[in-house]
């Protein structure tokens, strides 16, 4: 169905209702396998709840979410497609970008496909609510780029909470808290971790809404321009946190998540 004929609201979609105890268990799976990242998809889902939802009828139903509707842009394509940026200057977010891709052994493509693992494209509404639901997925990499977060443990969990002010999601807010836990019972770090995910959350709230910007448009810019447009912090306290984790000798291996590892 093209994006124009769908309905804001599929019939069958549940757009209240958070449950936790199914969040909880998720997550008991993924403490147990972190290699399992498809968990983290259906943590976000079990506590999505209504604020999430009116935040994404209310954006595509604005101006700028019908342009982009209208335009029909395929992001994870846009991105991945490396030769569309190589006008684009060193310090630009396209050149940023691309070599934080290659060098992570990523792709948005795969994004997409890992997302899939725990909802196939089969089983998903096809209405526009799910368009703005992809939209915050596809951008995620981004978010990395402008932030200045990176895939360390602590990068992704701060990340997190930046992304929870972004979004309103519990659901994520859950994943970043937790993850802090985690990376505190299991370094012994005397890094303040908790305050990381606190930054990333005013910092998240300060900024514009990321998933509503406009990908190609941001992507051409300089960095610099780019982050102070969008009104994007920087993360002291995170920086603060990497240089304490490693002053205290835990290794890479100790502050990367498994996964990470292997990649």
């Amino acid at each position: 169905m093209a994006l124009s004929e769908r309905p804001l609201v599929h019939p069958e979609r549940k757009t209240s209702g958070i449950r936790p105890l199914k969040a909880w268990q998720h997550f008991r799976k993924l403490v147990a396998d972190k290699e399992d990242t498809a968990q983290v998809f259906h943590i976000i889902e079990s506590l999505k709840g209504k604020r999430s939802h009116l935040q994404a009828w209310s954006f595509v139903q604005s101006d700028e979410g019908r342009r982009f509707l209208k335009n029909g842009t395929d992001i994870p394509a846009m991105l991945d497609d490396h030769e569309r940026w190589s006008d684009c200057g060193p310090n630009t977010v396209a050149a940023k970008y691309i070599a934080f891709m290659k060098r992570e052994g990523l792709s948005a493509a795969g994004l997409v496909a890992e997302s899939h693992r725990f909802n196939p494209p089969e089983n998903r509404h096809d209405d526009l609510t799910e368009w703005y639901f992809c939209r915050l997925r596809d951008t995620h990499d981004l978010f990395h780029i402008l932030t200045g977060y990176g895939r360390d443990a602590l990068g992704e969990a701060a990340l997190l909470g930046f992304s929870y002010e972004q979004n309103l999601n519990p659901g994520v807010l859950f994943i970043a808290y937790a993850g802090a836990r985690q990376i505190k019972k299991g370094t012994g770090t005397s890094a303040p971790i908790f305050a990381a995910i606190n930054e990333g959350r005013r910092l998240g709230k300060a900024a514009k809404k990321l998933a509503h910007m406009d990908v190609e448009q941001v992507m051409r810019e300089d960095i610099e321009v780019a982050r102070k447009r969008l009104n994007v912090g920087k993360p002291e306290t995170y920086f603060r946190c990497l240089e304490i984790m490693r002053g205290e000798g835990l290794t890479e291996d100790q502050i990367m998540p498994p996964q990470q590892q292997a990649a």
